[in-house]
């Protein structure tokens, strides 16, 4: 058995040399995830990418987007198609420049940390001069802009965050709004050895601290915190905390002393809590009307926050929505008001649950990294506004203070990712796709994004290759040599971009004459700390552990203690309540201080008289994103070979349906087919559809999805203009049995091929 690593863990492996025979979570693993099963019976699955293939269109009719997404692809020797490409990277350079060019990759593709398969492609375009860029993520668009300006950067918060293991030790109360996923905390970024969400939950629970869940899921906590569940509208959040606030400003629980001396604004903000800014008290009963929790238990729980060690932490999910901003600026608010931020098991926390990583303690080294080079240019959009890039060349946009516009790009290139994943209106986001000159992707399956590509490339899975890997806060460096050959004609990223860096003159500028073996020992050597073994001796071992400095981990600990000498990176050095910059933008979907904005789409607005279920489009249990999505435990999980739909008892019986029944799920934008579960962890008025079923149009109604993806009901819209992030996390929908004749799910096929001109290669 060969110890190996993935985003949701690490796992002991067996093969024949060709295929994996068998997996099991490694030893050391508390916690280990069932997700791991999914790489045994995808590596040899019939939608692997075999070969080079190009789009019969592009290939006879020369670049152009006519057809893309429905043509035919024709698999072509590696020669030629790395031939076609080169000729066409050439042509687009010489012609356009590098504004010509968008590396659209995303960076989930491999745990391993040299074939991270962003890092190679933005390495191998900035070799030839740069390209368009894209800033912050799906999951954290809203926080990443945002935060620099009230608290600090979420690179800083993710690593500084207060260990899970002071809140076992410290806390009295959580109060988790979006809860503190189970299912999302066993993934992270690099991987994530070691789990532990259950144990240091239950722990907590043990000493007495107690859990309240604000979710509309009863599930999004561990069985273990025996949480209480509160249940508000979705969408709603920021006047719950508002009127949270407004509780502890009327009845003298805020500390005035904290306050005066760690944050600026509150004045303002407060005045908005009072009314006195609108004529409107924030109260309780003022919140109930929006929500829907009782006013008597939203007073009741603020004074229970301010009676002992209290920690509010929000999770990544209320930042994925229209004014997602909001509800992450007043948690800070509120924990601020409480005073104990900087005390152990007190204060703020943002994303707990949402990935692995956040909680642990910082490890005292990163981990090596493969040098990306220089961008030549600086154009970039935020991520969540490709479609917006491809649809609109040259017209303005607003992002952060700066008004910006879009490139008119002519050349996609895209590398371990699928945008048909993590983008929203599927149909308008297929639009856009075919509006470049050329789509290039490198994939190992035939995932939606591939097949709306000219020229695909077949890439290696990490368990094809030698690599190293870590997660983003884990102290387990693993080697990763490789358990199989390749699946097919698969190649490494590295070794496609090294032959085409040869074939446009600069080969030697991207590989500095080193091969993969050569530079994982270059990397490993330059990156070795003292005391830490040479690469032979970590190669041989498999694995070392990083240190971790001895100390308990408290988010802003230092500056409670002194903030004059450790000021935060806010422009005031302060926690900002208000900020003047954010003021200064101008911005009426995000103004200086945190406020309640009603949504479009909410269960309080005019179209939910027409759509009148909250769809909750959340990250699915069975897989990480979209990835393995063929796999067998994600296979497992849908029902009637769809993506889950659950709803809660009463939503179910309106409708007609039960447990294994196949639904409609519709609005304006388009529709899915989902497999129904009937669930009273739902709240009444939601309709839950994960994320991450690779999206099956079907060809006489392209609005549909036969598979269930929910982002053909979600809206291209941001959360607002100040972050430009993806407000994919709810919309409005109805759900209706579906009666005709089920159209077949064609995902877990590849899409039409021809072997002509392909010679084994």
């Amino acid at each position: 058995m060969t110890l190996h690593l993935a985003h949701w863990g690490a796992f002991e492996a067996e093969s024949d040399g060709y295929r994996l025979t068998a997996v099991r979570p490694w030893a050391g693993d508390p916690e280990p995830t069932p997700l791991i099963e999914n790489v045994v019976s995808a590596q040899h699955h019939r939608t692997r990418v075999d070969r080079p293939y190009v789009r019969r269109g592009w290939l006879e009719r020369g670049p152009g987007g006519a057809g893309r997404g429905d043509e035919e692809f024709v698999a072509v020797s590696w020669e030629r198609a790395l031939d076609l490409l080169a000729a066409e990277l050439g042509r687009v350079y010489r012609e356009r420049g590098p504004e010509g060019v968008f590396g659209g990759s995303y960076g989930w593709a491999s745990a391993g940390r040299f074939h991270h398969a962003q890092g190679q492609l933005h390495r191998f375009l900035n070799c030839l001069g740069g390209y368009v860029r894209s800033v912050n993520s799906y999951s954290l668009g809203a926080a990443e802009v945002l935060l620099p300006h009230v608290i600090g950067g979420m690179g800083w918060l993710e690593r500084a965050s207060t260990a899970k293991s002071v809140i076992a030790e410290h806390t009295d109360l959580v109060v988790a709004f979006g809860g503190i996923s189970p299912k999302n905390s066993v993934v992270g970024v690099g991987g994530a050895a070691r789990h532990d969400t259950v144990s240091w939950v239950g722990r907590a629970r043990a000493r007495g601290c107690r859990f309240v869940s604000i979710s509309p899921l009863r599930d999004d906590i561990p069985e273990q915190a025996q949480a209480e569940w509160i249940a508000p509208r979705p969408g709603t959040d920021a006047a719950l905390m508002a009127a949270l606030a407004q509780v502890l400003d009327a009845e003298g629980l805020a500390d005035r002393a904290f306050l005066d001396r760690y944050t600026v604004g509150y004045e303002r903000f407060i005045a908005y809590v009072r009314g006195d800014s609108d004529g409107v008290v924030k109260s309780p009963e003022w919140a109930e009307a929006i929500t829907e929790v009782p006013a008597a238990r939203i007073r009741e729980l603020a004074r229970e926050m301010a009676a002992g060690r209290t920690l509010i932490t929000v999770s990544w999910s209320l930042q994925r929505a229209r004014h997602g901003e909001q509800p992450l600026w007043l948690g800070v608010v509120l924990a601020a008001m409480l005073g104990q931020i900087g005390l152990p098991g007190g204060g703020f926390g943002h994303g707990y649950g949402s990935t692995a990583a956040v909680g642990e303690p910082a490890r005292a080294h990163s981990v090596p990294r493969f040098p990306q080079g220089r961008n030549g240019i600086d154009r970039f959009i935020p991520v969540a506004r490709i479609a917006d890039m491809l649809l609109c060349p040259g017209e303005s946009f607003d992002y952060d203070g700066r008004r910006l516009r879009y490139p008119d790009v002519e050349l996609v290139y895209w590398c371990g990712g699928n945008p048909f994943h993590h983008h929203q209106d599927l149909a308008r986001l297929r639009s856009a796709f075919t509006r470049p000159a050329t789509v290039v992707v490198h994939d190992a399956f035939w995932t939606a994004t591939a097949r709306h590509a000219d020229i695909v490339l077949p890439a290696t899975m990490s368990v094809e290759r030698e690599d190293f890997g870590a997660g983003q806060a884990d102290p387990l460096l693993l080697a990763m040599p490789a358990l199989t050959r390749p699946h097919g004609g698969a190649r490494d990223d590295y070794v496609i971009f090294a032959e085409l860096a040869e074939r446009l003159g600069v080969g030697k500028d991207f590989t500095e004459g080193r091969d993969t073996g050569q530079w994982l020992r270059h990397l490993y050597e330059q990156w070795r700390p003292a005391g830490v073994p040479g690469f032979d001796e970590f190669w041989r071992r498999g694995s070392l552990e990083i240190a971790v400095p001895d100390r308990e981990q408290v988010l802003c600990a230092d500056f409670r203690a002194d903030p004059d000498a450790a000021p935060l990176s806010t422009p005031s050095g302060r926690i900002e309540i208000f900020s003047e910059v954010v003021a200064g933008f101008g911005y009426a979907d995000c103004p200086g201080h945190p406020v309640w904005l009603a949504p479009e789409e909410w269960l309080g607005a005019p179209a939910a008289q027409r759509l009148p279920l909250q769809l909750v489009a959340n990250q699915p249990r069975a897989k990480l994103h979209s990835q393995l999505d063929v796999g067998a435990h994600s296979r497992a999980a849908k029902v009637a070979g769809r993506e889950a739909l659950r709803l809660h008892p009463s939503e179910a019986a309106a409708r007609g349906v039960s447990t294994g029944d196949v639904v409609r799920v519709f609005n304006d934008r388009g529709a899915c087919l989902a497999g129904v579960l009937v669930d009273e962890a739902v709240r009444p008025g939601v309709a839950q559809l994960s994320t991450g079923s690779w999206y099956d149009p079907d060809p006489a109604d392209p609005s549909l999805c036969r598979h269930g993806n929910p982002n053909v009901l979600t809206a291209d819209r941001a959360a607002s203009s100040l972050s430009q992030g993806c407000s994919g996390q709810l919309a409005l929908v109805q759900v209706e049995r579906y009666a005709g004749v089920l159209p077949e799910v064609s995902v877990d096929r590849p899409p039409a091929l021809s072997a002509c001109g392909a010679p084994d290669s």
